[in-house]
C-alpha cells in the first residue's frame, strides 16, 4: 500500500477531503519521526512498535576491493510486529 492509498483510505472511512486526509497522516508520521529522533519509542498496540537500535562501530570490506573500511557508529529504526497484528497476517 503506498502512501496515497492511505489518504484516499481515511478519506473514504472518515468522510473527509483528501487534502485533510493527508494533512492527517503527513502530521502523524511526523509526529512519529520526530519522537524516534528524539530517542523515544512508539508503541501502537494491536500493531507494533518502534524503536531505535543503536550500532557500534566496525570494521567491514568493501565487497569490490576487498579494503578494509571503518564503519562508524549509527542508530537504526526498528520495527517490532504486535501479538494481533502477526497472528491475523498468519491467519490468511
Amino acid at each position: 500500500m503506498l502512501k496515497s492509498n492511505l489518504v484516499e483510505k481515511v478519506a473514504k472511512e472518515l468522510n473527509m477531503s483528501n487534502d485533510v486526509a493527508q494533512l492527517t497522516i503527513d502530521a502523524i508520521f511526523d509526529a512519529m519521526t520526530e519522537a524516534l529522533c528524539r530517542g523515544e519509542g512508539i508503541e501502537i498496540r494491536g500493531f507494533g512498535s518502534f524503536s531505535i537500535r543503536n550500532y557500534p562501530a566496525r570494521e567491514g570490506r568493501n565487497p569490490k576491493t576487498g579494503e578494509t573500511v571503518s564503519v562508524p557508529t549509527r542508530k537504526k529504526p526498528f520495527f517490532k510486529v504486535g501479538k494481533e497484528l502477526k497472528n491475523r497476517v498468519n491467519s490468511l
